[in-house]
Formats: structure tokens, sequence, C-alpha cells
């Protein structure tokens, strides 16, 4: 028997519920369902609001955060969040934020990860609707150390959710934050007073604190609306966050009239291992879905390039860079998000491709950009 959690949209707690025994592994299934309980799997519901209409998903645990594996296609809601032909935009300012609620912190590095980072859930009620590539705003609380009597300036984080949320009820949001510290290099302790305010708030926060959040801004990293385009996605730590949304978007979801058959392509960087982000979910979306997904990683610290060097991200994409630019001529949009130290590098092995093929690089980028094909949001 398929045992599983029935979670209703708008309720804080839900009943607990078994199904019949089905083949979870093809298409959406629809289920009926009995009162037996069970904590093996979470199952959600559909927003129709009865008991008929059922997507299986499986929960495997990692480091913390639920994952969960793609069994079939959750079905979203509410609806009205697809009818939209303009992405919202400021709805709340930061003079005027809007008092949201920490849902979840939980931690996505492993041990040995130089560092640490968070997956960070808000819940917003409804009230901050944003899509896929947005940004929030996040005031920590407390007076800005800089400008005392103001309040702390507010920082931007890309959401690493649809616009859905985890909760798949268009009512959260989820961050990826990495808690910035600063260690002295003469002592090797680490400063408080030179912290980042508002990653440490973040990661440090408990579930019902209050958050302030503005926006949603940002039309940079929007996803096209296309089904059958090719996504190229180069991210380096945190600059994952927009590409969790979307591939959900593509692969988790059950969205009306947004039924992905083309193909995305990500590239991720991080240092080792144990840094790496959102790393079975993604690996699910491979297992499943290998005509429409592929997936490279570089790891600095554990990873060579082709001349012995460390492997950065823009080493993986050289590896393939005659398919990157034979997709890139088709019309492929390419994606680049993370700090911006990664940008130099990978332009001079953009400009190094575009060579070995007889192109002006500079040529090459400004036709991607009239075509609207590059897309770059570096902090």
């Amino acid at each position: 028997m398929a045992h599983a959690l029935f979670s209703k949209v708008g309720l804080a707690s839900s009943p607990i519920y078994s199904c019949p025994t089905q083949d979870t592994s093809l298409s959406p299934i629809t289920l009926k369902c009995k009162a037996t309980v069970s904590k093996e799997s979470i199952l959600h519901h559909s927003f129709l609001g009865e008991c008929a209409a059922l997507q299986v998903v499986a929960v495997t645990k990692r480091r913390g955060i639920k994952t969960r594996n793609v069994q079939a296609k959750v079905i979203t809601g509410p609806l009205e969040l697809e009818t939209a032909t303009e992405p919202p935009i400021n709805l709340f300012k930061p003079k005027e934020p809007y008092i949201a609620k920490i849902v979840s912190v939980d931690r996505l590095v492993g041990p040995k990860a130089p560092g640490e980072t968070c997956h960070i859930i808000i819940d917003h009620g409804g009230n901050v609707p944003y899509w896929e590539g947005q940004s929030y705003g996040v005031i920590a609380p407390g007076e800005n150390p800089k400008k005392p009597g103001l309040p702390n300036a507010v920082r931007l984080y890309s959401i690493a959710s649809t616009r859905y949320g985890d909760r798949f009820d268009g009512k959260t949001a989820s961050l990826c934050v990495r808690r910035a510290v600063y260690v002295d290099p003469e002592t090797g302790k680490e400063d408080p007073a030179k912290k980042g305010v508002c990653s440490n708030f973040l990661c440090d926060a408990k579930p019902g604190d209050e958050v302030q959040i503005s926006g949603p801004s940002g039309k940079v990293l929007l996803l096209p609306e296309d089904p059958k385009a090719t996504h190229i996605m180069v991210a380096t730590g945190t600059g994952i966050a927009p590409y969790r949304a979307y591939l959900r978007r593509m692969f988790m979801e059950d969205v009306p009239d947004y039924k992905f058959t083309g193909l995305s392509w990500l590239f991720l960087g991080v240092a080792n291992t144990d840094s790496l982000l959102y790393h079975e979910e993604f690996s699910e979306y491979l297992k499943k879905f290998p005509d429409h997904f592929r997936y490279d990683i570089a790891l600095s610290r554990e990873q060579k390039n082709q001349s012995g060097g460390k492997m950065y991200v823009q080493d993986k994409i050289e590896e393939y860079g005659a398919e990157v630019f034979e997709l890139l001529d088709k019309g492929a949009h390419i994606y680049f998000c993370g700090l911006k130290g990664m940008m130099p590098g990978i332009q001079d092995t953009l400009q190094k491709i575009a060579e070995q093929r007889g192109l002006k690089w500079e040529e090459k980028l400004a036709d991607l950009k009239k075509k609207k094909q590059w897309h770059v949001e570096v902090y």
C-alpha cells in the first residue's frame, strides 16, 4: 500500500490518509483515499478541495530539509496566479514593507562545506505574489549600524521557489541564504561586528518570527513562457535560487497551460560535495526527465580542470563549449546568477570558445543581447 500525508491547501495541520497501490512512476494519477494513518510521504491535494484528486510525491530527508522525489507532478493553486499578463513589481516598498512570518529555516550544506547556507520558507499569506526569477527585499530588524536612528538597509534575495511556494498553495516563498561572516586573517576568528546583518538574521530566525519584506522586484531573470525553449543556466553558490524555481515549474508542478518540452541545462559551481545545493532534487529530475534536463557540477576543491587547475564553473562550460554555442545559435537562453566575481572568468571562457569557432565574441554577445537571449543577475 502506498502511504501518504494529505496536505489540504490553507490548513496549518492536515489529516493523514493512505491510498491504494498505484504505479506512481508513470503519469500523474488520481486516487481515492480512506483515513488510515501513515507518516512515510507527503500527498499534495488538488486546489479544488476534494480527496478525489491527489498527487503522490515521495519524501526524502537531506540535511534538515525535506526533498521531494519526482513521482508524479504536484497540483498547484490558486490558478489565478497564472492569469496575470505582467509580473508583479514592488507591491511593497522598503519604507512600507509587508510583515511576513518565518515558516522554517533549514541548513542546506554538509559539515565540510565552507560556511553555512540555509533554505528559508516565508509565509506571505498570498499577499506578496511573485514570478519565477524575481527577488524579495528583506529588512532585518533593528537600527542600521552605519546610520544610527534609521532602519537596516534592504537586502535583495532571489526567490528559490515557484510562484506557488514550497507548499504549492501560493502563500509562501523560499530563499537560499548564505550566512555572511568576516574572519580576521590575522587571528582566524570571526568578528561579529562585521557580520552580515540580514543574512545572519535570516539564518538565525525561528518559525513564527516576523520578517519585513519588500518587492517583488526584477525582470532580468523572468522565465520565458515558451515551453519548448532551451535554457542554459549558470550558477555559483546561492545563485542557484532562481533556477530551482524554474526547474520546479518545469518538472515538479502540474501547471495548466505550461507543459515543458524543451531543454534545461544547469551548470553549478560550488567548493565541494558538501556545498552542493538542492542536489537530490536536481538528480531526481535528471533520472526522470533525461531528454529535457542536463546537470553538470564544478567542485573547485575536489575536481581538476583540463589544465590541472581547480575546476570552476567556466571550466565545465568550456568542456561543452561547442554544444553550448550550437544551442545559442539555435535561440537558447543563457542565464548567469551568483557572485559578480564569476563573470570575468566566464566571459573569458566564452570569448575563447567563440574565437575557436571563428567568431568575434563582442559581436556574438551583442547579438545575444539584441535577441534577448542573455540574462545576467549578479551581486
